[in-house]
């Protein structure tokens, strides 16, 4: 009889410590989401003033956004978030989310800021796995190389890197990578410009 209570209490023991540590991990779980989804915003709203200078909108770009899919000019099939600048109303300028596919580690995802014209004001990687000391040059906190795109535009020729006979340097070692990257905005330019009015007409998605 006592062996039985003995091993019914240590069930009940193992019952209420399976319960608390399953609650634990659930709590763990939902505290380290809200941060991440955290993080991901400010770092979002960081990196779109970057690409987007604060005195060409007065709108918050975060809550205008609207999503459009092309596979070979967004780098995916996957609908791409859009991020529409206004100034007084009047449009201004978009920073458009795209992919360049053939990264020499996989899918490089980037954010390209343009005026209304389609000049490029700025662009930001957002994520890559590129290799450590080569490919991630492309990284603004490594070199400089991702602010040579801004003041250009597709009215002007050299959209490839040097080795190509483009107006783009290569990285050392590296050029797969820079030349991935020099594609994807160009081909983010070229779905801008064919799809330019729709951008400013659709209705926004909810806010990002």
């Amino acid at each position: 009889m006592e062996m039985k209570q003995l091993l019914i209490k240590t069930m009940s023991a193992l019952t209420i410590a399976a319960v608390i540590g399953a609650a634990l991990v659930a709590i763990t779980y939902q505290v380290t989401r809200a941060q991440i989804a955290h993080n991901e915003r400010e770092t979002l709203l960081r990196v779109l003033n970057e690409v987007m200078p604060p005195n060409l909108h007065d709108n918050e770009l975060s809550e205008d956004v609207i999503e459009m899919a092309h596979s070979t000019l967004l780098g995916s099939p996957e609908p791409q978030a859009i991020y529409r600048a206004r100034l007084n109303g009047q449009p201004s300028g978009a920073v458009l989310s795209t992919t360049a596919p053939n990264g020499y580690n996989g899918r490089i995802k980037l954010l390209v800021g343009v005026d209304l014209a389609g000049k490029v004001l700025g662009v930001r990687v957002l994520s890559h796995q590129e290799t450590p000391g080569l490919g991630d040059n492309i990284e603004v906190k490594r070199s400089n190389w991702i602010n040579s795109f801004a003041g250009h535009s597709l009215a002007e020729g050299g959209w490839a890197v040097k080795r190509d006979g483009g107006m783009f340097d290569q990285f050392t070692g590296a050029t797969i990578t820079p030349r991935a990257v020099v594609q994807a905005v160009f081909n983010t330019l070229k779905f801008y410009k064919q799809n330019r009015d729709q951008v400013y007409q659709a209705a926004p998605a909810a806010a990002q």
